[in-house]
This record gives C-alpha cells, sequence and structure tokens, in this order.
C-alpha cells in the first residue's frame, strides 16, 4: 500500500495514524475529519472543561502530530466510499489503497435542547450554563450524570430525568445502577426515572410523558449516540448498527477496517475512550497484512466522574452480584460480577472511589 486514507480524525483516528508509523508503514497518511479541530480528547468536555477549568486538551502536541507526517483534511465531512476513493463535502476526493473508518458517533438529538458530543457542542453547553439557574437533563447515563454533577459544581439547581426505572441498568444491572444514581440524591439533584419525556418547551422546561412539568433554563439531551455511517449508506461496505466488521476490524473488503464507535465488532460495539485506542493498534494491523492476523478481545473498560466519586466498571454485568469490600452506603466499594452459570467466574467488576481494589479485581475477570 502506498496511501492510506483514516476518516474521522479524532481518538480513534489519531491512533490509527500512530499505528501506521509504529508498524512501519511509511507511505502517504491522509487523515479526513469533519471538525476543524484537530484531535482533542473528549471525557474533559464534561468535567473541567464546563467548569471552566481547562480549554480544549490536544491528544498529541504539535511535534508528535509532524512526526506523524500525515496530511490533514479538516472542516470537511466524507460523503461516499468507493473501492479506491472517499468523496468529501467540498467536492474533492482522496484516492487510496486502503481506508480506516473511524468517523465515530453523532449524538442523538431532541428539539430543543443541547446536546453533548463534541468541543462545539461543549463550548456552546457552557456558554448556556452561564446565564442559566435550573438545568433539566434527560438521561441518567454517564454523560447526563456527569452534566449533572457539573451543573451542580457551578451552583445550578439540576433535575434528571431517566425513562428507565433505574439509572444505567443496561451497562451495570438494576442493584448498581441504582448505587450509581443514588449519588445524584446525594449531592442535591433531583433524580426523576420510570417516565418518558413527552416535548420540551420553547420557553423551558421538560414536559413528561405523566403531565408534569420540570422547569429548566437550559435542557441536555444525553440519550445516547448512533453509529456515523449516513455517508456510507448505500455503498460497498456492509453496515449493521454501524460497520460491519470481524473481530479484527476487518470489513467485507479486505482493504477497508472500522475502528472506535462507529465499529460493530463481531456483532459487538464498544463506545468507550480504551476501546477506541485497542481497536486501531489490531484494525491497523490486519489492513497492512491484507487479511485477519490478529482478533480484539474487548475488555469493556469504562470510567466515570460524578460529584467528586470515580466510577469504574470492566466486563460485563450479570444478575449475580457481590459486594467485595466497602459498602455501597458508603459511596466506596467494589463488586464483582458472577457468571450466571458459574458463580465462582468473575466476570466483570465495579468499583467506586476504590482503584487500587478494582485493578486487582479486573486482573481476574474470565
Amino acid at each position: 500500500m502506498r496511501t492510506i486514507a483514516i476518516i474521522g480524525a479524532s481518538l480513534a483516528g489519531l491512533r490509527s495514524a500512530q499505528a501506521l508509523r509504529r508498524q512501519g508503514f511509511d507511505g502517504r497518511v491522509v487523515v479526513v475529519g469533519d471538525e476543524v479541530h484537530l484531535p482533542y480528547d473528549r471525557p474533559p468536555l464534561s468535567k473541567d472543561f464546563l467548569l471552566g477549568k481547562c480549554e480544549a486538551v490536544p491528544l498529541a502536541d504539535q511535534e508528535d502530530l509532524d512526526e506523524l507526517g500525515a496530511e490533514w483534511r479538516l472542516g470537511v465531512r466524507a460523503t461516499g466510499l468507493s473501492a479506491g476513493e472517499v468523496s468529501l463535502s467540498d467536492g474533492t476526493t482522496v484516492a487510496a489503497d486502503g481506508f480506516v473508518i473511524a468517523t465515530g458517533g453523532v449524538a442523538r438529538t431532541m428539539p430543543g435542547t443541547h446536546v453533548l458530543r463534541t468541543l462545539d457542542d461543549a463550548t456552546r453547553l457552557r456558554d448556556a450554563f452561564a446565564g442559566a439557574q435550573h438545568v433539566g437533563i434527560i438521561g441518567a447515563g454517564f454523560i447526563g450524570a456527569e452534566i449533572a454533577s457539573s451543573a451542580r459544581a457551578l451552583g445550578k439547581e439540576v433535575t434528571v430525568v431517566e425513562a428507565l426505572p433505574t439509572p444505567l441498568t443496561r451497562v451495570l444491572g438494576p442493584e448498581m445502577g441504582a448505587a450509581c444514581g443514588q449519588l445524584h440524591g446525594d449531592h442535591g439533584s433531583t433524580l426523576i426515572t420510570g417516565v418518558n419525556v413527552e416535548s420540551v418547551n420553547v420557553d423551558g422546561g421538560i414536559k413528561l410523558a405523566d403531565g408534569r412539568l420540570v422547569g429548566a433554563d437550559v435542557v441536555v439531551a444525553g440519550i445516547g449516540a448512533r453509529p456515523a455511517t449516513d455517508w456510507l449508506a448505500g455503498g460497498p461496505v456492509d453496515l449493521n448498527n454501524g460497520v460491519a466488521c470481524d473481530a479484527g476490524g476487518v470489513t467485507n473488503l479486505r482493504n477497508v477496517v472500522a475502528v472506535g464507535d462507529v465499529a460493530n465488532c463481531a456483532g459487538h460495539r464498544a463506545e468507550h475512550w480504551t476501546s477506541a485506542t485497542e481497536q486501531a493498534q489490531v484494525a491497523v494491523r490486519n489492513l497492512l497484512a491484507g487479511e485477519t492476523v490478529a482478533t480484539h478481545a474487548n475488555g469493556g473498560y469504562v470510567w466515570s466522574d460524578q460529584y467528586g466519586v470515580r466510577i469504574q466498571f470492566a466486563g460485563r454485568a450479570t444478575n449475580v452480584v457481590r459486594v467485595e469490600d466497602g459498602s455501597i452506603e458508603d459511596r466506596k466499594f467494589v463488586a464483582t460480577y458472577r457468571d450466571d452459570r458459574d458463580e465462582d467466574a468473575v466476570v466483570g467488576v465495579l468499583a467506586m472511589s476504590n482503584a487500587r481494589l478494582f485493578t486487582r479485581f479486573r486482573r481476574d475477570l474470565r
């Protein structure tokens, strides 16, 4: 291969470019990104950025970027992919022998709400917070909880609305999801669960399906994201809840791989910072080999900082949960998830403010 085009200039795209160079590729690398910004770290956006403690945090300094020797095509969207080139929104094309799809996800939206996915989203939300007294948040997942935490730290009244009876049930299960949900009440936020949102009023506020109205000056939708694959519709790459690929990130075309939030690897799509980094190393190796010579074993690791508490989770949740150390009431504990068929087998671990024991139990994950 002489030219490789990377479509997506965020974490997964940057890590793919770095992996190409580390693995000996000395040809042309073109990185296409729809944002005008060079790669930046997204996790701080819902925390220190909203609090005004930092600006954008680069994922690599200029010296490191220069060493990559990549061509950066920023502020343009990919609009289509054929066997040998990618079409861009400015009317140009990039011809390449290999392609890395790293376009990530697109935040799901609701009329009248803010979202938080990009640096520009975070800038708009931070500006909106400046004049707000009451912040309403739709969705009590990790991103919604982190925004709620930041809003409380800024002295705002906060109401979080969650459609499910318990927050984070799909990720952590009901018992541990409830434990995380209790952090809102601990710190003065109001959590409303088990009710859908009917609409967001233009003059402020959230109308719930049961008729209640939640007053809010600013409303944020933290209701997840969908894979950014619209530009691939009708093209040669198979799609299925993202870009369909094997456990090595290889698509139905051997010269096209997918990494990060957009990649559905062997039926699993992992929207985590660590997965984007780990997948890039494997997918690039397979791209250069022209076949799947390595696979990515998703560890399912995710962390979240809420109300001064660090939550860490790895593996998968089951119905069998044991608190191994500490207590939920103290908001400092480690819990393990056991295999439903073999309770001696640890398949997941969750910690709240206990990084040391989390690391120990994580090593034993089956």
